[in-house]
């Protein structure tokens, strides 16, 4: 497979979204890739159900929603997705990049878009769960009412560990938090949401064995002082966090800061033609939240129109005006 497009954008979360949206609306063809099978980046994969209430004109959207919204926003200029597919090397070509895919593919643009977010992510795993993943262990909970009358034990004592808690807790027979600690690193006003709703917690304890025959059916944990205690279990939700890189990209010659990219005014890296938005960009004062990606998307594709048309006017208009 060859394409060849003004644009490429790396990454297929709502900052890469916004900003193929962006790209056709200045008249830019526009391609996606992204190494996950769906559009939503981090959203899709581990947060579809969770509420969100910080992007502006929603007071509160489901991930899922939001993710729903920005193709149907996108999709009126027909990007051209490649999900599932890895973008693996960079290089320059004549005046155009180059940038080769995992299965052998190769996309030609004027410029590249990097919204790549966290980068790649791995769940870390529930040591205790070995051969248990999607036989009854799970890392996220892309459908809720696929747990319908379970009971759930999540593992964990983060902002996700309670999130899957509350969003469980109306559907599920049972909700059991598990932590190995005592304290949580949790938002303090969703640990007393999900005390006040009765969740049962188990705190200083550890997952020992998951048990079952064809199924998952029981959880047995190790308590503080060496007591054991077993749980009805249909499904784990093992929120342990997870691993992240940038991958390939962090061999195509940018400037790195801890897991980001760092980027000028107009969003441009040190590479020439490679522009960077959304939380894999950095700069002084950066404020990672979805909401400054969006506004990012915008200043990068409006300084890579005027890149690719010197002609071309940085400031478009408004979008309102259009039309």
């Amino acid at each position: 497979m060859e394409l060849e497009v003004d644009l490429l954008i790396v990454g297929a979360g709502p900052t890469g979204l916004f900003a193929a949206y962006y790209a056709g609306f200045r008249d830019l063809s526009v391609a996606l890739v992204d190494a996950l099978p769906e559009a939503g980046g981090q959203i899709t994969a581990m947060y579809p159900e969770k509420m969100i209430f910080d992007v502006a004109g929603f007071p509160a959207v489901r991930g899922r929603e939001l993710v729903s919204a920005l193709v149907r926003q996108a999709d009126q200029w027909n990007p051209t997705y490649l999900l599932g597919r890895q973008a693996r090397t960079l290089s320059e070509v004549d005046g155009r990049l180059e940038v080769g895919l995992a299965d052998g593919g190769l996309v030609r643009a004027g410029a590249v878009l990097i919204t790549a977010g966290i980068g790649e992510f791995r769940p870390r795993p529930l040591p205790a769960g070995d051969g248990w993943l999607d036989r009854g262990v799970v890392h996220f909970v892309p459908r809720l009412n696929a747990h319908t009358g379970q009971d759930v034990v999540v593992v964990g004592g983060g902002d996700s560990a309670f999130d899957w808690a509350l969003a469980l807790h109306p559907i599920a027979a049972s909700v059991t938090l598990v932590h190995r600690r005592a304290t949580f690193r949790a938002h303090p006003p969703t640990v007393r949401q999900v005390r006040e709703l009765g969740v049962e917690i188990v705190t200083d304890a550890e997952v020992l064995a998951l048990r079952g025959e064809d199924a998952l059916a029981e959880v047995e944990l190790g308590l503080k002082g060496g007591d054991r205690k077993v749980l009805p279990a249909q499904t784990v939700v093992a929120a342990l966090g997870f691993t992240a890189d940038l991958g390939p990209i962090e061999s195509w010659g940018l400037e790195l800061d801890h897991r980001a990219v760092l980027v000028d005014t107009t969003m441009r890296t040190a590479r020439d033609r490679v522009y960077a938005a959304g939380d894999v960009a950095q700069y002084p004062g950066k404020v990672k939240l979805i909401a400054t990606g969006f506004g990012e998307a915008a200043t990068a594709v409006n300084n890579i129109a005027v890149l690719l048309d010197p002609g071309a006017h940085l400031f478009p208009g408004h979008s309102s005006n259009a039309g």
